[in-house]
């Protein structure tokens, strides 16, 4: 433990402020837009055994500040990962590896800011891809479109990284082994699938019909949970809690979505559900940031993301400062 916590504020350290080397303007505006998903994921109520602005939900080591200054505390890492896109000279080995070394770092940065408390291992890995993949794309002259820059991500994460460690031993991991399910790394090489043929055409769909982008969001998680294996839930409540889950997603889209009154009323019985089982879908949470990532990459670019980024960090110490004075 010792050492664990002495590699952290190493790594804090290294990355202080002044001495990481200043990431490029369009880097910082990647990051801007990857720190607001997270942070709006966060936010975004109510989410069936999430944190949300209602509560911690299925968890007792989380709560919505944490997850705010958690995805603060990794945006240099993420501008860095999109420096590191724009100045690979193709998508390869060299690529994967750096991406993965940052990505590392990342968790240990979260961890620092954390207090030793996994709040985006899974954001950092699957927004980590999509932020370098989309910094490459810019820099190769391509479209910053959703499928663009998945299919990208999904070849960089494809590639062999020598310096990842064969097993971590993190929940997700073992329930990947346990069930037989391919987890957040699959996803990843399949170029997030569940992104793009599941979350973004749900989130367009109730757009269109007029619901509130609250509802259109809350509509993708559950397009999420409708299909996802879910390595979180998994290792939380087994096969049972991942058939709840997905069961209970379908009647609530069924019913017509969490805009209409029998579409919330299935999703009432679902939240219960899923705190009675202490189940927390982290896995379909880390696919809707990254859906609204790509949504609004698509949609507005980079040119809002500073903007962005500042009322995200504003957010964040506004939630904190709330929550310390209810100690």
């Amino acid at each position: 433990m010792a050492g664990a916590t002495a590699r952290i504020l190493q790594v804090q350290a290294a990355y202080a402020p002044g001495q990481r080397p200043a990431a490029s303007a369009h880097a910082e505006a990647l990051a801007g837009l990857a720190v607001c998903a997270i942070a709006e994921e966060a936010r975004l109520s109510p989410k069936p055994g999430l944190v949300d602005s209602r509560g911690n939900g299925a968890h007792v080591d989380l709560t919505l500040p944490l997850m705010l200054r958690s995805a603060h505390a990794l945006g240099p890492s993420f501008a860095a990962m999109a420096d590191a896109g724009l100045q690979a000279p193709r998508v390869g080995y060299g690529l994967r590896e750096q991406l993965g070394a940052l990505g590392r770092e990342a968790e240990a940065v979260m961890l620092a800011a954390t207090g030793g408390v996994n709040t985006h291992r899974g954001a950092i890995w699957c927004i980590g891809l999509l932020v370098g993949a989309a910094a490459h794309a810019s820099a190769a002259g391509l479209a910053a479109s959703a499928g663009t820059v998945s299919a990208t991500a999904g070849v960089i994460a494809s590639l062999a990284d020598r310096h990842r460690p064969m097993l971590t031993g993190n929940k997700g991991e073992l329930a990947c082994l346990a069930y037989g399910v391919g987890g957040a790394r699959a996803q990843a090489r399949a170029g997030f699938p569940h992104v793009t043929r599941l979350a973004l055409p749900a989130l367009q769909r109730s757009r269109a019909r007029g619901d509130t982008e609250s509802t259109a969001r809350l509509n993708a998680l559950l397009a999420l949970m409708s299909e996802l294996d879910d390595t979180c839930v998994l290792a939380r409540s087994g096969r049972p809690g991942l058939d709840y889950m997905q069961a209970g997603a379908r009647a609530v889209l069924s019913a017509g979505g969490a805009g209409t009154v029998a579409g919330r009323r299935h999703l009432r019985s679902l939240d219960a559900g899923m705190l009675a089982r202490r189940a927390s879908p982290g896995g379909a949470a880390d696919l809707l940031a990254a859906t609204i990532f790509l949504d609004r990459l698509s949609r507005e670019g980079t040119a809002h993301a500073t903007a962005a980024r500042t009322a995200a960090r504003t957010a964040a110490r506004t939630a904190e400062d709330n929550d310390f004075r209810g100690l």
